[in-house]
Order: C-alpha cells, then structure tokens, then sequence
C-alpha cells in the first residue's frame, strides 16, 4: 500500500502539471501579447516532449532498474518546473514545459513497477488507478490552477510542481523497491530523433492551420512530411539491431488497436480540458459563457475528476472478469455520449458539471483498460517498451486534440468580441465526441488474446508460456 500511494504521488505530479497551467493560458496571453494558437505550445512543447522521452525512460527502466529512472524522472520533471516557475517569457516557459514533459516517463515505470513487485491479484486494480491518475490528475489541476490564478501568479503553479517532483522521487528513492527484471540493451537515440522530428513538424502545422489555412499547401505539406517521417522511423526501427520500439511487438493487432484507440481518447480527454474552462470564463454578453472565474471553473470539472477515481478500479474489476476490451470499449462510447451531450446542451452550469461526469466516467474506464490490455500480450521484461509507447500514443493524442480545439475556436473568433461563437464550442466538442465514440467502436473489434508471450524470470533463468485462463487468473 505504501508503495501503491508513492506511485500514485508520481504520477499525479506529471498529471497535475498536464492541466494546472490551462486556468492560467489568457493570463499568459495577456502578458506576453499573444493569442491562443500561440500560447497552446506551453501544452503541446510539454506534450510532444512527453511523447518523446516516454519510451526512451521506459527502455531504460527495463535495462538498469524501473525505480532508479523513476528517481531520475522525477528530478529532471522537478528541474523543469523550477526552469519555468523563473521563465519570464513563451519560449522560456515552453523550454521549462519540455523539461517536464520527460516525467512522462512516470507512468511506464510505474506500471513496470506495479507488474514486477505487487502481488498478482492486485495488478490489475492498482494499474486501472494508476491509470486513472492522469484523468483524476488532469481534473484536478483545473482547480488547483484556477485557485493559483485568482490568488497568486503563474509561477506558483510551477514552484508546485517542483515540490511535488521532489517529494515523489525522495519518497520512491527511500521506500519503493527496485524491480528485479532487467533487459539488457542499448537506448535508440537515433530512433528517438527521427521520432522527434516526426511527431513535432504536423503538430507544428495544425498549430498554425488557422493562420495559413487548412487547405493551404503548407499546412497539407508539413503534415504529410511528418507523416512521411513516422514512416521512415518504422522503416528505421525495423532495421536497427535494437530500436527504440519493437515494430513486431507494436504490430500485433492488440497492441495496434489498442494504440490507435489510446491516441483517440487521449484527443477526446484533452478536447474538454481545452473547452470546458474557455466555456465557462466566457463573459455572459457572448450568450453562452458564464463569467466565471479560473476557480470556479477549476471547480466545474471537480466532480468528473472525482468520478474517474472510482471508474479506474472498476475498469480493473471488469476487464479482469471479462476481458479489458470490454472497459476500453465502453469507455469510449460512454465518453463520446457525454461529449455529445456537452456540445448540444451547454446552457448551464449543471448540464455541463453532469455531461463532463460522464465523458469522465468514459475516459477514466478507458485509461484504466489500455496498458493491461497492452500486458497481456507483452513479455514482462518488455513492460516499460511497450506501456511506454502507449503512453506516448496518449501523449499524441492529447496533443492532437489541444491544437486541433484550438484551431477550432480560433476560427471562430468574431472580432466584435475577441471571443469564440458558441457555435465553435458546439463543432469543437462534437469532433471530439466522433472520435471518442470510433475509439469504442475499434476497441470492440480488438481480437482476444489467445496466448501470452513468454515471460523471462531471472530466478528461474527460463520461459514460460501462460494459457490464457492463466493469464486471466494472473491479472485479476
């Protein structure tokens, strides 16, 4: 239990610092004269970094020790917070940002952890939670940094994050153990490069879609050369001796499918977080806001946040009893229905506060559901690789759906008001919902893992190969 709530303070550090910084994005935007499109790289930098150095903390953790990189982790997320807590600019800011988002390596190692050191009856209800830490994080952060922003500046919100980093990688240093499992291997740096370069060139382009057009060459180029690249690195990937992903592992259809419903969700999730607060703030005389403040909106998305500390654990329970597609799919549609209901009925504070209760209650049964699907089917001694991909595919996606809501409502703005239409609002929050909704559609589609792949122990120094009616008693 210690170790479970150490964790858990881990992650929550990386999943706070997801969103405490959006109640604070117009008072960035008025400082620092800039407008939204602009000001969404202090989310996308932290993103796209994330997405970066997820896989490669993974690796490491499974080659030297999972508790020693989370450690590390840890203090280089802490080294960023304080990097950006000083930074009296964007580009400061987002390099603090890009510092942080190497915590994202947080959630594969303790995923690692949790597989290598807990008993096996509780893996996969303390992985659901762990999970739906970054949805509770995520929620959360909305109303720690709504308080931050009406009574203090921005920086608090950083100086906190710092802290927080320190205290979780003392407490894991001192109290959690190291993992047993190793993997000897080399990190793929080159790989890590082009995958760089691959996720940030379309990112980019989405991100200035608005002001160059999205049908404009620019955009429609940089977007397939990024796409281009991704291909290039799976291309590289399979020729490297030992890549940064093991292309093989990422193309059994489980692990696929599940990859490309974690990056839909992640946009749904994300696409709220961005619409929610902007809604709300809104001045009454645009006929849809409320006027509220940052803390009143922090205090908007509370109750789904809440909600999603229940749906992890029970997303464990079902998918221990009926197979983790079933959470994963579920998840999906119930989040999409609730999006739905946000984008046609967002004429009150209640209907909102309940809507978002239930996209919450989607996504938290989602988040839960991927990586135990993911380790079902992954050898143990590849846990980190491969929870770290699909941690890097939710980071995708969320980035995804930040910029592409951004992009939305900033072609909506009327220069009348300077404020987006509710019309915008209705758009942005219904192509979020279309792409929760095909999540759970191609979850249900995710084939039964018939086998599970052959699980090194260093103790007994052989293979073994679980049947599946083992692998279920293994994960409940």
């Amino acid at each position: 239990m210690r170790s479970l709530m150490i964790l858990g303070l881990a992650a929550l550090s990386f999943a706070l610092a997801q969103t405490t910084l959006i109640p604070a994005l117009a008072e960035l935007m008025e400082e620092f004269h800039t407008d939204s499109t602009g000001i969404a790289w202090v989310l996308t930098g932290y993103l796209i970094s994330a997405a970066i150095f997820t896989p490669i903390f993974g690796r490491l953790g499974d080659m030297f020790g999972k508790r020693r990189l989370l450690v590390i982790a840890l203090f280089i997320f802490a080294a960023g917070s304080t990097v950006s807590a000083l930074g009296d600019s964007v580009p400061a800011i987002v390099a603090g940002r890009i510092l942080q988002g190497v915590g994202g390596g947080i959630f594969p190692l303790c995923f690692g952890i949790i597989r290598d050191e807990f008993p096996p009856d509780r893996v996969s209800a303390s992985v659901g939670l762990m999970s739906a830490t970054l949805g509770i994080g995520g929620g959360i952060g909305l109303v720690v940094g709504g308080l931050i922003v009406d009574h203090a500046s921005y920086h608090w919100i950083f100086w906190l994050g710092a802290a927080m980093g320190v205290i979780a990688a003392i407490a894991a240093l001192l109290f959690v153990p190291e993992s047993p499992n190793r993997t000897p291997a080399r990190v793929d740096y080159r790989g890590a490069l082009v995958l760089a370069v691959g996720l940030s060139v379309p990112m980019y382009a989405i991100s200035e879609a608005n002001n160059w057009g999205w049908a404009s060459g620019k955009t429609i180029g940089l977007i397939l050369a990024g796409l281009a690249v991704i291909a290039f690195w799976v291309w590289l990937q399979r020729r490297t001796d030992e890549p940064l992903a093991d292309v093989s592992l990422l193309a059994d259809r489980t692990v696929a499918m599940t990859n490309f419903a974690t990056l839909l969700i992640g946009f749904g999730m994300f696409a709220s977080f961005i619409l929610i607060p902007q809604l709300v703030e809104a001045p009454e005389a645009t006929g849809y806001g409320f006027g509220f403040s940052a803390t009143q909106a922090g205090l908007v998305m509370l109750p789904a946040a809440l909600m999603m500390l229940f749906a992890g654990p029970l997303s464990g329970r079902i998918g221990a009893k009926y197979g983790n597609k079933l959470p994963l799919a579920l998840g999906g549609l119930i989040s999409g229905a609730g999006l739905v209901g946000m984008g046609l009925d967002h004429g009150s504070a209640l209907s909102i506060v309940l809507w978002n209760v239930l996209s919450s209650t989607g996504v938290g049964l989602a988040f839960a559901a991927m990586p135990n699907l993911i380790m079902e089917v992954v050898p143990v001694q590849r846990t980190g690789e491969a929870t770290g991909f699909n941690t890097l595919i939710r980071s995708v996606g969320s980035s995804l759906g930040s910029q592409v809501t951004a992009s939305i409502l900033t072609g909506t703005i009327l220069l009348a008001t300077g404020f987006p239409t509710s019309e915008g609002f209705r758009t942005a929050f219904l192509v979020g919902a279309a792409v929760s909704i095909f999540a759970g559609v191609l979850a249900l589609l995710i084939p039964r893992s018939g086998h599970r792949h052959a699980i090194v122990s260093e103790e007994m120094g052989a293979a073994s190969m679980l049947p599946e009616p083992a692998l279920a008693a293994d994960e409940k």
